[in-house]
């Protein structure tokens, strides 16, 4: 390898929501890079075709359909990579989901479902996570936030909350873990070709929107976000800690 510092070979990674979208693109980046993943999300359908796409490039791929929203369900996840006598390098939190409601129309429901699934499952993947990290002495961990959580859009109080939660959640824990050697930073992206945009992405005002406040003047491809994945997950990401990467065709210089 030409820069092996972003070698992330004989390393193990965990990802959340790593049947589609963002995180199967990062799974499927963080293996080209030499990872071998434990891929989480509640769909065992989806994983299987990451895994075997991961398989394709002969590193190991660890299937555990789970539900991260729940305590007792990361503790299981925490109890086989015990049995399996793996050491965990690189946890990605980027199970997440949205529901665009006006913020006067958001109910106790969507208000729960959001934060525990976007903010509390992330959390509690670290603190599982990062209790191994800090047992072997090192451990980078990324959250995957967004711009919502940066500058404010026209919908999603609710999501945005989350996300800017996350990337505050991102230095605290950076501050408070960097003496046991655990990197915590963040990604955010702002519009990627994902499963969840897939709908409004077929509206033409409303990509010209998007368009009209992003630099680049297109919308992100997921496999772009694996370069910032990997750099802040190998070697090379050593001494950046606490930090946000904003992944957004430079949309965040202006705000929506």
């Amino acid at each position: 390898m030409y820069l092996p510092s972003f070698s992330l070979k004989n390393k193990t990674a965990v990802i959340t929501g790593a049947g589609r979208g963002i995180g199967r693109a990062l799974s499927i980046g963080l293996a080209e890079a030499g990872a071998d993943v434990v891929l989480l999300s509640r769909t065992k359908g989806n994983l299987e075709e990451t895994a075997a796409r991961i398989h394709e490039l002969g590193q190991k791929a660890y299937i555990l359909p789970t539900d991260v929203t729940s305590r007792e369900e990361i503790r299981a996840v925490v109890q086989y990579i015990e049995s399996q006598g793996l050491t965990i390098d690189i946890l990605i939190n980027n199970a997440g989901m949205n529901i665009r409601s006006n913020a006067f129309e958001v109910t106790d429901d969507e208000w729960k479902t959001i934060m525990d699934t976007n903010l509390k499952s992330a959390f509690m993947m670290s603190q599982e996570i990062g209790n191994l990290m800090k047992g072997n002495g090192r451990g980078k961990i990324i959250n995957i936030a967004s711009v919502a959580g940066h500058v404010a859009l026209r919908t999603g109080v609710v999501y945005a909350a989350t996300k800017a939660a996350m990337i505050q959640m991102t230095k605290v824990l950076a501050f408070e873990w960097g003496q046991h050697n655990i990197n915590v930073n963040s990604i955010g992206p702002w519009y990627f070709k994902t499963p969840l945009t897939k709908e409004l992405l077929t509206n033409k005002d409303y990509v010209e929107d998007i368009l009209s406040v992003t630099p680049l003047k297109r919308i992100g491809e997921l496999e772009e976000l694996v370069g910032p994945a990997v750099f802040l997950a190998s070697d090379a990401g050593n001494y950046v800690t606490g930090q946000t990467i904003f992944v957004d065709g430079g949309m965040t210089i202006q705000g929506f």
